[in-house]
């Protein structure tokens, strides 16, 4: 009986020892930081670049592109697990190359960007700027600059004396939101004309010696032209129709860059220019569109303010309507300012879903029966649509825009599917 007694003092004991270690691991595991805050983004998996690594942001982000999107929440921006906590920034970078090293969505960046009043210059980043990843009180992400480059400093307010001698020195700007290399020919120079521009802009109607072509340094004759002295204007050739993928209205027409007029005898008439600055041969007919538009440089990325629901009506380059794009890659799509779209907006993009004819369903047998004559006339089942990449819209048009892709996880052609991010 005694034996029995202290059996069971020994069971009520282990119980309770039992429950008081199961409370104190329950206590354990509450204090550990929840995923997704910020202590576990400053994890040991987020550590910085290893000094040897003297690749650029943007090459960074073009060699995780391929990467599967990570799920993202929309009150906070997300900060990627990889994400470095200081990073010097380097010629060749880019704001969206930073932003996609830093964000799961890189056109969050305008809310992690820290605005510090005492750089100079303080929305723009310049080589040699040295970033950092810190949390605000409120928990949010913040990307700041703690170490400004050299660039930023106001020659007026350099305590260096100049000696009267010939210096040579390169010229280094804020890094750009995308490649400009890429987008240079579409921003200063008119590349869709409107059924108006086609119709009434000035034209060549000759060239001097009868000439059928013209080239760099030859004269053209333009009618239609005013009488401004030394006026410069882009000599385009006008090139295809651009239609509508889902309505097949006409949205303008490609025009190719032939050369620039300058005019030189602006009292003649036909106006007497002077073709310079030439990429292909003149024709007689080409129009004469003015150059006065300027576009930014330094987009901010952001989502359009109004809900777009459009398409990729053309691929640049392109031969024919299967042709592909990838990352920074041109597209032109079907929705302009008239739609709210204005530079720097970024859009998604998926890849429309093939239709695949169905033989194993209902009679599937007998349809797989009849080999392809009969999956011919099986029922037919169109497939979802996948996420195929992200474009920037760097420049607009009333009834379409040109965008750049900035990511690529699938193949990109026309027809396919762009809307809000």
């Amino acid at each position: 009986m005694v034996s029995n007694l202290a059996f069971r003092t020994r069971v009520a004991a282990g119980l309770a020892l039992s429950v008081a270690l199961a409370g104190c691991s329950s206590l354990h595991g509450s204090r550990r930081a929840a995923p997704g805050t910020p202590q576990e983004a400053a994890s040991p998996t987020a550590q910085a670049p290893a000094a040897h690594d003297n690749r650029t942001a943007t090459q960074t982000a073009v060699a995780a592109a391929g990467a599967q999107p990570e799920a993202s929440a929309a009150a906070v921006p997300q900060i990627r697990r990889s994400a470095p906590m200081t990073y010097t920034v380097k010629r060749g970078d880019t704001l969206w190359g930073i932003a996609s090293m830093y964000l799961r969505d890189p056109w969050d960046w305008p809310e992690v960007w820290y605005i510090n009043p005492s750089i100079r210059n303080p929305h723009l980043i310049y080589p040699g700027d040295q970033l950092a990843l810190a949390y605000g009180s409120d928990g949010r992400p913040q990307v700041r600059v703690v170490a400004g480059s050299p660039l930023r400093l106001d020659p007026q307010e350099s305590a260096l004396r100049l000696e009267p001698r010939l210096r040579s020195t390169p010229i280094t700007a804020a890094i750009p939101t995308i490649p400009y290399s890429t987008i240079a020919a579409f921003l200063q120079r008119p590349a869709v004309l409107t059924s108006g521009q086609v119709t009434d802009a000035p034209y060549v109607v000759a060239f001097r010696n009868e000439q059928v072509i013209a080239g760099a340094g030859q004269i053209a004759y333009i009618r239609g032209l005013g009488h401004d002295p030394h006026a410069r204007y882009s000599v385009v050739h006008v090139s295809r129709r651009v239609r509508d993928p889902q309505t097949g209205h006409v949205l303008g027409y490609l025009g190719l860059y032939t050369a620039t007029a300058v005019v030189s005898q602006p009292v003649t008439h036909p106006v007497r220019v002077e073709l310079i600055d030439t990429s292909r041969e003149t024709l007689r007919g080409d129009k004469l569109i003015s150059t006065d538009e300027q576009v930014p440089l330094n987009l901010e990325p952001r989502a359009p303010a109004t809900p777009i629901h459009g398409q990729i009506a053309w691929v640049v380059g392109d031969t024919g309507i299967g042709a592909l794009a990838g990352q920074y890659d041109v597209v032109m799509i079907n929705r302009g300012s008239n739609a709210g779209l204005k530079p720097g907006n970024v859009l998604e993009v998926d890849h429309s879903g093939p239709v695949v004819h169905d033989t194993y369903g209902t009679h599937g047998g007998i349809f797989r029966e009849f080999g392809t004559m009969g999956k011919a006339f099986a029922p037919r089942v169109k497939l979802p649509n996948e996420r195929a990449g992200t474009l920037l819209v760097f420049k607009t048009y009333p009834k379409l825009s040109f965008a750049l892709i900035v990511g690529a996880s699938n193949s990109i052609t026309v027809g396919d599917a762009v809307h809000n991010p």
